[in-house]
């Protein structure tokens, strides 16, 4: 390996392109951080390794006339290399460059000069660092840029980083996906960088920065040869710095297996087709899983719930999928170990003018076979198409089950009780949720499905003690049953059935004692429903209930969830705290007793809005009322303003011990009718509400 280089000497007559089985650009701000520290901390006589560069060669009769490289490598002036390993550290370098450049020709001096008579030295121009670092303009015709780095052109990236981040003009709707805001996160970041240092440090310090990163930042070169693995050697290379995420590997593995089939087994026509489907799918799986761009989902989170659904289910270690996957299913000796077949052929006789009489005469009438073996891999690229084209079509469903109102197929009868699954919390149901929306034809049939699982889910998760992975394995299962539809709407139905029937008696009643010991332990730590899993979807779910009738929705779900000192969600009528204001109604009463009332179901309400929580002591007539400060500012609205359930407990003059538990039978009155379920007497909701009477 050669001495250390710096980039001003590693660009040189070079083009670098990152192949379709690397990923895309995954450094976020703790890797950016650390390059933007190692570059402006280093000292003035100092330079700075960054690593080994490796570098694959790409002949130059492999460049088709049609690509835009094909005029620079055509005269043998530049050499295309595919980037192995390094690929991260460079796209950061030409991210900074392009930052720097955008930087420079922004400046007011530079306002309306062209970039060959903008000058970062007196010798350097901003036209003269983009040819060396970033691009070279085709002289003649269209005069087009191609790029000393970037993507090849079936990569996500490809546009997105001509477009978005080097500046090209024309982009267009692009696709964009995790690694897309990544690389505009970068810049940004990058950008900031030098405002901040251009405030301290003037143009000098700009400059500086410059040719540090260009002069004294240095690289190992190393080029793999043709006998070398290439694909062997991006997975051993590539767990350096922000590790490779299992679909990252997964990706790179299955387009070097399409290398190692014979072309008996696969020809250069469908060699190429399987590729290019491995590359659609992989497109489609970043693009739906960066589609929110402030939540993207998380790869291999998507890839282990695809093995569930697709292959199996082990529960020994959490990391057996991709030990399944790369180890098993997808290795290389499964395309090397060849597969015997018995194979019957016929034998061809060609027809002759002059008949043989003295043929035999069985012989003469047709043709006899005979068998033949013939040796296939024991994995089928068919298998391989199979697999791809099903995380392709997947990965579109496991984003429906997150974001189901940012999806624009779903009906809205899906959307809302997908969202119910995921606000009640959907456990080890996503897999699940996602076959069902791959393979169940009907809305009628999915609606269904998740009404059940919902349900299951409210009872066993939140009505029980049940451990949070009970029945998981059979769900689990059940994923791969549907998904090979072996597993039918009813079926599904029964089965969720058969795994809930434990909450209820013979006779149908639903089994309270379970929940009555859960809630008493509540009461006994002083928190009561507070403090129950299920409090906030429950009276959510009231909430709509109510809505229904109204048709005017007055709490979002997302505000709820947001806690803080200044918003509260979840509010005690009579509060935990009692005043004077509240003496006369519940007095009497033991301290344990109030506190009992403080937390009974049928004194817990759902606000609409923030309450200061110097307000929660007020009486309740106060707080039925919007209360303002002296300046007329609202400081916090008033049950009558407030949402359907807050109206609702408006109505009541007063708020006693009584109302508390006619509330709360009211509440268990919907809790039954709304999930299914029955309790024994109406003795028992009122031993759940934890009360007595003064």
């Amino acid at each position: 390996m050669e001495a250390p280089r710096s980039l001003d000497s590693l660009f040189k007559e070079k083009i670098f392109r990152i192949p379709d089985y690397q990923r895309g650009y995954a450094w976020q701000h703790e890797q950016l951080k650390d390059f933007w520290e190692d570059l402006i901390n280093l000292s003035d006589d100092r330079s700075h390794y960054v690593g080994v560069l490796t570098l694959k060669a790409v002949p130059s009769t492999s460049v088709r006339l049609t690509e835009k490289e094909y005029w620079l490598v055509d005269d043998h002036s530049y050499q295309l290399y595919h980037i192995v390993d390094g690929q991260q550290r460079l796209a950061t370098f030409v991210i900074i460059l392009q930052t720097f450049v955008d930087f420079i020709k922004a400046l007011p001096e530079n306002e309306d000069k062209s970039e060959d008579s903008i000058y970062i030295t007196d010798s350097l121009s901003v036209a003269a660092v983009q040819d060396r670092f970033l691009f070279k303009v085709k002289p003649t015709g269209d005069h087009f840029r191609t790029y000393k780095f970037g993507y090849t052109e079936d990569n996500p990236s490809y546009d997105y980083l001509r477009h978005r981040i080097l500046g090209e003009p024309g982009a267009g709707s692009l696709q964009e996906t995790f690694y897309t805001l990544n690389l505009t996160n970068a810049k940004d970041y990058f950008s900031w960088q030098f405002t901040e240092l251009h405030k301290k440090e003037g143009l000098e310090g700009i400059r500086a920065i410059y040719k540090t990163l260009v002069k004294r930042f240095l690289f190992n070169e190393y080029i793999i040869h043709d006998e070398f693995d290439v694909f062997v050697a991006f997975e051993t290379m590539n767990n350096r710095g922000k590790k490779l995420s299992d679909l990252e590997l997964l990706k790179n593995r299955l387009i070097y297996l399409t290398t190692l089939y014979s072309d008996d087994e696969l020809d250069s026509a469908d060699r190429t087709s399987l590729r290019l489907a491995i590359n659609d799918a992989w497109k489609e799986i970043y693009h739906q899983l960066g589609r929110n761009k402030q939540k993207p989902l998380n790869d291999d989170d998507f890839l282990k719930a695809h093995w569930i659904m697709y292959f199996k289910y082990s529960r020994q270690k959490g990391n057996d999928y991709i030990r399944f996957l790369l180890d098993e299913q997808f290795s290389p000796k499964r395309v090397h170990k060849k597969v015997e077949r018995q194979v019957s052929l016929e034998e061809i006789q060609e027809v002759r003018e002059q008949i043989d009489l003295d043929a035999d005469e069985e012989n003469g009438n047709g043709a006899d076979s005979e068998i033949a073996t013939v040796s296939r891999a024991e994995l089928k690229p068919s298998e391989i198409r199979e697999y791809v084209d099903s995380l392709k079509a997947s990965v579109v469903h496991w984003f429906q089950s997150f974001y189901p109102a940012l999806d624009g197929v779903l009906t809205e009868k899906e959307r809302l009780e997908i969202a119910r699954l995921n606000r009640l919390g959907i456990v080890y149901f996503r897999p699940l949720v996602m076959a069902l929306l791959k393979n169940f034809k009907t809305e009628k049939d999915r609606i269904k499905a998740f009404k059940r699982i919902e349900r299951f889910t409210f009872i066993v998760f939140r009505l029980t003690t049940a451990r949070s992975n009970y029945h998981s394995s059979v769900y689990y299962n059940a994923a791969r049953e549907v998904d090979q539809g072996a597993l039918s709407p009813d079926g599904l139905s029964k089965k969720l059935d058969d795994s809930s029937a434990f909450a209820f008696r013979a006779g149908g009643d639903f089994w309270h004692e379970d929940l009555h010991g859960l809630l008493a332990k509540k009461f006994k730590a002083g928190k009561g429903y507070y403090g129950w899993a299920g409090l906030r979807y429950f009276l959510y779910e009231y909430e709509l209930n109510l809505l229904e009738e109204s048709r005017q929705q007055k709490v979002d779900w997302e505000s709820l969830l947001k806690t803080g000192k200044d918003r509260i969600s979840i509010e005690h009528v009579y509060p935990q705290t009692e005043t004077d204001a509240w003496a006369d109604g519940f007095g009497g009463l033991s301290d344990e007793q109030k506190k009992n009332y403080g937390g009974s179901l049928g004194n817990l309400l759902l606000l609409s809005a923030s309450i200061n929580s110097s307000l929660q002591n007020d009486s309740f007539t106060r707080k039925k009322k919007p209360k303002f400060a002296k300046n007329g500012d609202k400081i916090r609205n008033g049950y009558a303003d407030g949402s359907h359930s807050e109206i609702e407990v408006s109505i009541k003059k007063k708020w006693s011990p009584k109302h508390i538990q006619k509330r709360g039978l009211k509440l268990l009155d919907f809790m039954e009718e709304r999930w299914c379920i029955r309790f024994e007497s109406k003795k028992v909701k009122k031993q759940l509400l934890f009360l007595k009477n003064k």
